[in-house]
């Protein structure tokens, strides 16, 4: 079982995960390419500080939550060594630079590929699994709905990652949907781009999916 922590990316999806995992009783250490950026963050919350690659090496398991047009750069700056033979829990999606369509934000990738694809291809010695994709940050850690638990989607190919995962998304209080293989985050990537609609329309981002079973 996984104790220690990394997270890579010092926006307020990195700062949640971290508090939220500090909160759940794991060594946490957060990282950004310029760790002057989290003195604050890392003092108030009392959590470890450092460079994606310090990050990457101290950890057994890895959070990347930093935007999806430099996912890979951040990876890479982690160091592909540090991140052999990890879990790697992908929070990241597609967003492109262009401005939204009709409140529907632009994905950088087509229907039949994923940003997580295109990561487990460039380090295939990592054990990636998606994960936080599909929901808010505010509502990444216990969220309380009146309708009860939402559904957290997740994926990746390795069994043994995901069942770590999963209890993870368990402490974080969500139901699972395990959807398989890599090629699922192509289905669970766009989830974002629906919990995105209201907010971009209505300024409403109070909501998050739950999956109903017969």
């Amino acid at each position: 079982m996984i104790q220690r922590y990394g997270v890579l990316g010092s926006g307020q999806v990195g700062q949640t995960l971290a508090k939220g995992l500090k909160k759940h009783g794991y060594q946490v250490m957060i990282g950004s390419r310029t760790p002057a950026k989290l003195a604050d963050f890392g003092k108030a919350a009392g959590i470890a500080t450092g460079t994606f690659a310090d990050v990457a090496k101290w950890a057994e398991g890895v959070v990347l939550a930093v935007g999806g047009t430099v996912a890979q750069q951040a990876l890479e700056a982690a160091g592909k060594a540090n991140l052999e033979g990890k879990v790697v829990i992908d929070a990241t999606n597609p967003i492109a630079k262009e401005p939204p369509e009709d409140g529907v934000i632009r994905f950088f990738t087509g229907p039949n590929e994923s940003l997580m694809e295109r990561l487990q291809k460039a380090f295939p010695d990592a054990r990636f699994v998606k994960a936080f994709s599909c929901v808010g940050n505010a509502y990444m850690v216990n969220p309380s709905f009146p309708g009860g638990k939402p559904t957290m989607f997740y994926c990746g190919n390795d069994a043994e990652a995901k069942q770590e995962v999963a209890r993870l998304l368990e402490q974080f209080g969500f139901d699972l949907a395990d959807c398989g293989k890599v090629t699922a985050a192509r289905a669970i990537e766009p989830l974002c781009q629906l919990w995105c609609i209201p907010g971009m329309l209505e300024g409403k981002w109070n909501h998050a999916f739950r999956l109903l079973r017969a």
